[in-house]
C-alpha cells in the first residue's frame, strides 16, 4: 500500500516537473503588461498552449471569468454557425444565394444585384452593399427593421468585389440562420456550441424583430472566448473527441478571400489573418480590442479583453496589443 502510493507520488511530482519545465515565462510577462502606459484599456489576458492554460491575467480590478462585450469578435462565432448549419443541412454552401432566403424583406424594387449575393459573400464582407459600420451604423440599428434597411442599401461594388466591412453583413446571416434553424440564433449556439466545456454565450442583443445581432453585442468571459479559440486550434473537436465544427469549414474560414482597406490583413469567413512574431496567426478582432488569436504552428491560443470605450485600430491600440501576442510567441519559442 505504502509502495504504491510512493509510485504514485513519484509520478505525479515527474509531471509536474516536466509541465513546469514545458511553460514558458509567459506569467511573469503579462503581470508586466500592468504598467504600460499604451495599454491602459487593457482588462484580461489568457494564454493556453496545447490545450492548457498556461497563464492568465487580469487588470485593475478585472478578472478573465468575468462577462465582456466581446463586440465584432463574435463575427467569428456567427461564422462557426454557418459552417454547423451547412454541415447539417440545414443551408446547401457558401455559393448559395440569399435572395430566396430573404425574400420577404427584400426591397421593391430591388437592385438585380441583390439576387447574386451568396453566403460566403456576407462571410467575407463582400456582399456589395453599403457598409453600416462606423459612421453608418447608428442609422442602421435605429431602423424599424435591421434586415429590410440592410437589404435596402445602394450597392457600392459588386458581389464578390472589394471588402467591404459591415455588421450588417452577419446580421443578414444572423437573420438566415434563425429562418433555416427554426429558432432564434442564440438557441441554436448553445444547441451546437454549448457542449464544448467551458463555453457560454450570456446576454445579446435583438433588433426590433427579436433576431439576435450578428456580430456584435454579445457578452461572453474571456475564459468562454478562449474555449472558443481552442475548438477552432483542435479543427474543430472538443476535448472528449466531438466534432462541433467541421474540419474543412475552418480551413475554408482562415483561408484569405480578400484584404482589409484598413488594415491590409488577409480576411476570410469571420477571420483576419496576418504575421506576428514570425508566425501565421488568425484572428477574430472586436471594437476596442476584443482579440482572440490563434497560432496554429506554436499550438498557441491567447484572448485579450479591453475596455470598449474607444476604438483600437486609428490610435495604435490594436497595435500595442499585436505587441504582446509578439512578445508571448517569443517567450514560447525560447521556453
Amino acid at each position: 500500500m505504502i509502495r504504491s502510493l510512493a509510485v504514485v507520488l513519484l509520478l505525479f511530482l515527474s509531471l509536474f516537473s516536466t509541465a513546469a519545465a514545458e511553460s514558458p515565462a509567459a506569467p511573469e510577462l503579462l503581470k508586466g503588461l500592468a504598467d504600460r502606459e499604451d495599454l491602459k484599456p487593457l482588462k484580461t489576458v489568457l494564454v493556453a498552449r496545447d490545450g492548457e492554460t498556461i497563464a492568465e491575467q487580469g487588470y485593475r480590478g478585472h478578472s478573465p471569468g468575468e462577462s465582456t462585450n466581446i463586440k465584432s469578435a463574435s463575427k467569428s462565432i456567427i461564422s462557426a454557425l454557418v459552417g454547423i448549419a451547412i454541415d447539417k443541412g440545414l443551408l446547401d454552401g457558401p455559393e448559395q444565394k440569399i435572395a430566396p432566403l430573404l425574400k420577404d424583406d427584400l426591397p421593391s424594387p430591388a437592385d438585380p444585384r441583390i439576387n447574386d449575393i451568396t453566403i460566403g459573400n456576407l462571410l467575407s464582407m463582400q456582399a456589395g452593399l453599403g457598409r453600416l459600420s462606423g459612421p453608418n451604423y447608428g442609422r442602421w440599428v435605429s431602423s424599424s427593421n435591421w434586415v429590410r434597411f440592410a437589404l435596402a442599401q445602394p450597392f457600392a461594388d459588386e458581389p464578390g468585389g472589394r471588402m467591404l466591412y459591415s455588421t450588417a453583413s452577419t446580421h443578414l446571416l444572423s437573420a438566415i440562420l434563425t429562418k433555416v434553424g427554426g429558432k432564434s440564433t442564440l438557441a441554436l449556439a448553445r444547441d451546437w456550441l454549448e457542449p464544448l466545456q467551458g463555453f457560454r454565450i450570456g446576454a445579446w442583443e435583438r433588433d426590433p424583430q427579436g433576431i439576435y445581432l450578428g456580430g456584435n453585442q454579445m457578452a461572453m468571459s474571456a475564459r468562454s472566448l478562449l474555449a472558443f479559440g481552442e475548438l477552432y486550434r483542435k479543427g474543430g473537436r472538443t476535448s472528449d473527441g466531438q466534432q462541433i465544427v467541421p474540419a474543412d469549414w475552418i480551413d475554408l474560414s482562415w483561408q484569405p478571400h480578400t484584404n482589409s482597406f484598413f488594415s491590409g490583413d488577409a480576411y476570410g469567413y469571420g477571420w483576419f489573418t496576418r504575421q506576428i512574431g514570425g508566425e501565421t496567426v488568425h484572428f477574430a478582432w472586436g471594437y476596442g480590442g476584443q482579440m482572440l488569436y490563434i497560432v496554429p504552428a506554436l499550438k498557441l491560443t491567447v484572448v485579450m479583453t479591453s475596455e470598449e470605450s474607444g476604438p483600437s485600430a486609428r490610435n495604435g491600440y490594436r497595435d500595442a496589443l499585436h505587441g504582446v501576442l509578439a512578445e508571448i510567441v517569443s517567450s514560447v519559442k525560447t521556453n
